[in-house]
């Protein structure tokens, strides 16, 4: 079942001879990683922190990524006990975020299955889905039992982009990983597009990843300062963490009846 939550459009409609590129994204990860709070967050800038996790669905989102329409579905999965029954996302999606929780160590270790079965199916695959690794639930900094170190070196190890954000508080980090998932997609379809930039901050120590499989070592930070510098692309994981206000999932907006029979004002 798939679920359009409407937005303004500056434009009017759209002419039926033009339809919009569409690009599917797939939430993976153990139960009580906080998918649907990320899902309903980036579609309505709200915050619920209860879900039935036995349910699934599919909704949609008209998006503009660096100024290019698209329209972005999203799956947000409820596997049982991992990663077993994946066909159905594994087939229908473009990309694919792996979600955990920074505060649950077993969240961690079972979204390794996870990218593990990825890496696996992208090898007997023609075309290749990027992945996402996100450490969810960045307000929960004081019972973090999964280190920011451990999710880089992870990320790494599989060639993806990684970030931490929170869905209670952090509206602009959640959007900008859903929007980087179509950017991934992009970069994939057409080569001639610019490689990902790597951004390290320059005020703290950085942290040093080891090389595994091949891939260059290289540094990481959190993205938490203005005095940052870009640098050729040669790593493959990426980090960055932002903060904003609760204020933010306090703002007034239209009632919506949506996701798992949960209402939102």
């Amino acid at each position: 079942m798939s679920s359009m939550f409407g937005k303004p459009r500056a434009g009017g409609e759209r002419p039926l001879q033009a339809p919009l590129a569409e690009c599917n994204v797939a939430i993976l990860g153990c139960q009580g990683a906080g998918k649907s709070a990320l899902t309903v967050k980036f579609l309505t800038k709200r915050f619920i922190s209860e879900y039935d996790p036995n349910l699934e669905d599919t909704y949609a989102s008209e998006e503009v990524v660096d100024q290019q329409p698209v329209l972005l579905k999203v799956m947000d999965t409820a596997d049982q006990g991992g990663p077993g029954n994946c066909e159905r996302y594994l087939r229908w999606a473009n990309a694919f975020l792996v979600v955990y929780s920074i505060d649950d160590r077993k969240s961690f270790e079972g979204c390794q299955r996870y990218m593990e079965v990825l890496a696996l199916h992208a090898r007997g695959c023609q075309r290749r889905c990027p992945a996402l690794l996100l450490g969810n639930k960045l307000d929960m900094e004081q019972y973090r039992q999964v280190s920011t170190a451990e999710g880089m070196s992870l990320a790494s190890r599989f060639g993806c982009l990684f970030y931490e954000v929170s869905a209670c508080q952090d509206f602009a980090g959640v959007q900008h990983v859903f929007h980087e998932a179509v950017r991934e997609v992009r970069r994939q379809a057409e080569p001639s597009l610019p490689a990902r930039p790597l951004f390290i901050t320059e005020e703290h120590p950085p942290v040093a990843l080891p090389t595994r499989h091949g891939l260059a070592s290289c540094t990481f930070n959190t993205f938490s300062t203005v005095n940052y510098k870009e640098i050729p692309s040669v790593a493959q994981a990426k980090l960055v963490t932002v903060k904003s206000s609760r204020a933010q999932s306090k703002k007034k907006a239209p009632t919506l009846t949506l996701l798992k029979g949960f209402k939102i004002f």
